[in-house]
């Protein structure tokens, strides 16, 4: 049976693909700068390496058959990084950003999706055999931008309430993984993944009221206020609320990739509420 290495193994998708990969019998190494803390199954070979030091990644690339990536690190490490993959691994299954989709959700200006096209170029360069995922809105957001107001209280401020995206499990984006990383067949693809539903902004607040029994009302603020109040970089919150406004009035995008890629349809947003719904109560 093929090592699979795992970068990012403790983070929302990393700690997914390395469960879902055990299941299918896999021997799973993960890369963590500190194993002590990662909190991964026994079965998991957990290895100390960082992306921003070349040097530490060849014992935990040895004897690697494929690769999950997840870029954590600055964007001056990559090609470094890479380099050492040509060295000792044959694939790599990239977690990129949906930087080449034409709906205007994803078309605004994103340090962000820069960074990952130039990963992929750089994976491309090296003549690896790759497979990139690009999943658009991750419903785990909803934990870091609603959670904190819905646990303090009944309102969530928040502004462009008619965006509509297309939130995505986890739980999907990981299975998509797992298939690229252990099937044939999923080399040079691009999958573009999305939930299966388009829901705005102030409907998924409404499904988190819904699932979890208690009454909350969306507050639109201004893009003013968010930008005064948020604190995040200035060019991440640009990003969001130019995305935001350009996808006022037309459907989120939905692709059919999870289900055709893994044969179960995708996971609803209140799926992913329902399996997180402690995270929103008090």
């Amino acid at each position: 049976m093929n090592r699979i290495l795992v970068t990012g193994a403790t983070g929302t998708v990393g700690r997914q693909v390395v469960s879902q990969l055990l299941a299918t019998g896999a021997r799973v190494r993960a890369l963590t700068r500190h194993p002590d803390a990662a909190g991964l199954p026994p079965a998991v070979e957990v290895v100390r390496g960082d992306l921003t030091a070349p040097a530490t990644l060849d014992g935990c690339l040895e004897g690697v058959s494929a690769v999950f990536l997840v870029w954590t690190a600055s964007a001056g490490a990559a090609p470094a990084a890479v380099d050492r993959m040509t060295k000792h691994t044959r694939r790599v299954v990239f977690l990129s950003s949906p930087h080449r989709t034409a709906h205007p959700l994803f078309q605004q200006a994103n340090p962000v999706a820069a960074l990952h096209a130039e990963i992929e170029r750089l994976i491309d360069a090296a003549g690896l055999r790759w497979t990139f995922l690009r999943p658009g809105m991750f419903a785990a957001n909803a934990r870091h931008w609603w959670a904190p107001q819905i646990r303090a209280g009944d309102v969530v401020r928040w502004p462009y309430a008619a965006a509509p995206t297309a939130p995505i499990h986890e739980r999907d984006i990981a299975a998509v993984a797992v298939r690229a990383l252990v099937e044939a067949g999923h080399d040079g693809a691009e999958y573009v993944l999305t939930g299966p539903q388009s829901l705005t902004q102030c409907e998924q607040v409404a499904t988190i009221s819904d699932v979890i029994g208690r009454p909350l009302r969306f507050e639109e603020m201004s893009p003013e206020a968010a930008r005064r109040e948020w604190r995040a970089p200035a060019p991440v919150v640009d990003m969001l609320l130019e995305a935001w406004e350009a996808a006022i009035g037309r459907p989120a995008l939905v692709t059919a990739t999870v289900v055709e890629i893994t044969g179960t349809p995708a996971r609803t947003f209140r799926a992913w509420v329902t399996d997180h719904a402690a995270e929103f109560r008090a």
